[in-house]
């Protein structure tokens, strides 16, 4: 399956959504008049796009309007937000020296540890070397989740007890990675809610204690975010960027939202570069952001709506 079809099904819910309502406003008023302007910019916006983007969308159908008397509607979308999500760098850092050190982090529910499991193994896919930091030593089952985990995926695991000190199992980890001279190392830390201050400080400590042992560790930290929680997530995105410096988002569950316009939102907002999506339950359902695939998935043509 090519990449663009994992975006396309993946993004299905979203597209056809929109698709429906972009379909619906243009047969109505094919030459586009001030109210179906305005419906289409509110079609945009309830898909979370941001309102930035959906204004800057509906500049540019005015745009073609006023000089043809219509506009291709998808086409324009899909060059706006393509342009848009283009300007950042979304390809995954790679230390000059090994091992690339990721953290990764996310509140509770977001799929971070599965998350950190699928990124393992895409990595593996593509023949490096990667080793498991089991740093949550909070949540119930966690610690065996990661390590059922790295049992299908194929690679080793650090891992302490629970109620365990994360930043020494970090540092732990950093030590064996070294020694192994492996290629990346994914740390899966504690699910943390980003308005407790406390859990925050704790994760700068883990930051601290890893660049004891190689300061320019950690190399990437990865925020993972629930695709279904919409524009909450962007308030998600500022507290740990303003904590941790977070520099990629992965961002899951968008096959199960009409709300996948967010991954636009944060882009624009916030200048943060989406490095992968969850387009599923699959082990190989993690991708690598590609701008052009999802610009195209999000206003694709041939969807149900049609």
């Amino acid at each position: 399956m090519s990449l663009l079809q994992k975006f396309r099904d993946g993004l299905k819910k979203t597209s056809t959504k929109l698709a429906a309502e972009i379909k619906r406003i243009v047969t109505r008023a094919p030459r586009l008049d001030a109210e179906a302007l305005d419906d289409l910019e509110a079609a945009l916006i309830a898909s979370d796009i941001g309102i930035g983007t959906a204004t800057a969308i509906i500049e540019r159908v005015k745009e073609a309007a006023k000089e043809s008397g219509q506009a291709d509607v998808f086409a324009i979308a899909r060059t706006e937000i393509e342009r848009e999500l283009g300007v950042a760098a979304h390809a995954l850092a790679r230390a000059a020296q090994r091992p690339t050190v990721i953290l990764v982090a996310g509140v509770n529910g977001t799929g971070k540890t599965t998350s950190t499991a699928k990124l393992a193994h895409l990595l593996k896919s593509q023949g490096h070397t990667v080793l498991l930091a089991a740093c949550d030593t909070f949540r119930a089952a966690a610690i065996e989740q990661l390590k059922i985990w790295s049992q299908r995926v194929g690679c080793d695991i650090i891992a302490g007890q629970y109620g365990a000190d994360s930043a020494a199992i970090a540092f732990d980890a950093v030590e064996a990675a070294i020694k192994r001279n492996a290629d990346y190392l994914l740390i899966d830390t504690a699910g943390r809610l980003h308005t407790k201050a406390n859990l925050m400080e704790e994760m700068k400590k883990m930051r601290r204690v890893i660049q004891k042992r190689l300061p320019d560790a950690p190399h990437e930290t990865l925020l993972v975010l629930d695709g279904t929680t919409g524009a909450n997530a962007l308030t998600q995105v500022r507290e740990f960027h303003n904590a941790l410096g977070v520099t990629g988002l992965v961002v899951t569950k968008l096959d199960g939202t009409a709300k996948g316009g967010i991954v636009v939102a944060i882009a624009r907002e916030l200048k943060i570069p989406v490095k992968f999506i969850g387009l599923g339950e699959q082990i190989d359902d993690l991708q690598p952001f590609d701008p052009k695939s999802f610009a195209e998935a999000l206003f694709a043509v041939d969807t149900d709506a049609e």
